[in-house]
């Protein structure tokens, strides 16, 4: 089994604390991915909106779209969730809600991992990336939501959009242990994602 990590928790320390707010940023011509976030016991969070930027990954977007679409990712947790860096969910295998999570962050979904699709798009705040193991070209179902600059990540993950809607609820999502690198127990989860073309 493989773990998909980002970065070890002691490199956490090169991020920068972040502004309030998405001064500048806009939505674009998407496909956008709304999800409704919950919390354990399934209490509405609110929604976040991320615009995926088809252009610049377009294998990544796809698999993220259509594993939307199929409702794979309804009741998935956000199992790896670390202040000030990022919020980390979508494992379709591991991670569902009201199961046993302990392997969460280990699985993906049953299609084959994806070949790397970086580009020039720098990590910020709110920058969604895809998840991977050591090889770069290990992404699958895996995404995470940077809640702040991230740009040693730059070149390394596939970026695969930006958050343009929800920073509040984003940064609301029940935080992780840092001393486990970002483990959560009784995790917030994506109670529905809906595709908006």
């Amino acid at each position: 089994m493989r773990k998909l990590l980002l970065i070890p928790a002691a490199l956490l320390a090169a991020t920068a604390a972040y502004a309030e707010g998405l001064p500048g940023v806009t939505d674009g011509p998407g496909p956008n991915l709304v999800i409704e976030v919950a919390d354990a016991s399934g209490a509405p969070k609110g929604t976040i909106t991320l615009d995926l930027y088809a252009d610049k990954a377009p294998n990544h977007v796809e698999r993220l779209v259509m594993l939307a679409k199929q409702g794979a990712y309804d009741g998935v947790v956000f199992h790896r969730v670390i202040d000030g860096f990022m919020a980390q969910t979508g494992d379709v295998q591991y991670g569902k809600q009201g199961g046993d999570t302990a392997m969460a962050g280990m699985g993906g979904s049953d299609m084959p991992d994806l070949k790397a699709e970086f580009s020039d798009v720098s990590f910020q705040q709110g920058t969604v990336g895809m998840a991977r193991s050591q090889s770069p070209d290990s992404a699958n179902s895996q995404f995470f939501i940077d809640l702040a600059p991230a740009t040693f990540l730059d070149g390394q993950y596939t970026v695969v959009g930006q958050l343009v809607d929800g920073w509040d609820v984003l940064n609301a999502i029940k935080k992780g242990d840092a001393a486990a690198n970002g483990a959560v127990t009784q995790p917030d989860y994506m109670a529905k994602v809906s595709v908006v073309e």
